[in-house]
C-alpha cells in the first residue's frame, strides 16, 4: 500500500527531530502549529503551545535526551490530512530519567505540506 500524504509528512517530522535534526523539523511545521501534549502522570503537566518557536522550544527539551537510534515505529496510519505513529524511544536522561521508556502515540492534521496539529500521549517508565 502506498504511504500516504500526511503519513509521509508525519515520519519526515518524526525522522528529523529523532536524528536532531531541528531546522528539518521546524520545516515542516505551519507558522500557527499547535500541539498538545499529555500524560496520565501528575508530576508532569499538560502541555499546549501554539507557534512554531513555542513548538520547537518544547521539542528541544523533548527530543534532546532521546538515546541516538532508539525511536522506532510501532504502527502508524494516515490519509490526505490526517496520520497517526505510535513510537518507541528510550531517554539518556533529563527529566525522564536515564533508560526510561518513553512511548508514544502522535496524531497528526496536515495543512498544505505542515504539520498544522499535533496530539501526543506518551507514557515515561522503567522498560
Amino acid at each position: 500500500m502506498a504511504e500516504s500524504p500526511a503519513l509521509k509528512i508525519a515520519r519526515a517530522h518524526v525522522q528529523a527531530w529523532s536524528n536532531k535534526d531541528f531546522d528539518t523539523a521546524r520545516s515542516l511545521l505551519a507558522p500557527d502549529i499547535r500541539v498538545v501534549v499529555i500524560t496520565t502522570d501528575p508530576a508532569l503537566p499538560v502541555t499546549d503551545l501554539t507557534g512554531v518557536d513555542s513548538y520547537m522550544q518544547g521539542l528541544l527539551a523533548y527530543a534532546e535526551p532521546i538515546v541516538p537510534g532508539s525511536v522506532h515505529e510501532l504502527t502508524g496510519v494516515g490519509d490526505e490530512q490526517h496520520a497517526l505513529l505510535a513510537l518507541d524511544m528510550e531517554m539518556a536522561g533529563g527529566p525522564f530519567g536515564a533508560g526510561s521508556a518513553a512511548p508514544c502515540a502522535r496524531s497528526y492534521l496536515i495543512d498544505n505540506g505542515k504539520i498544522k496539529t499535533e496530539q501526543v500521549v506518551f507514557y515515561i517508565g522503567p522498560r
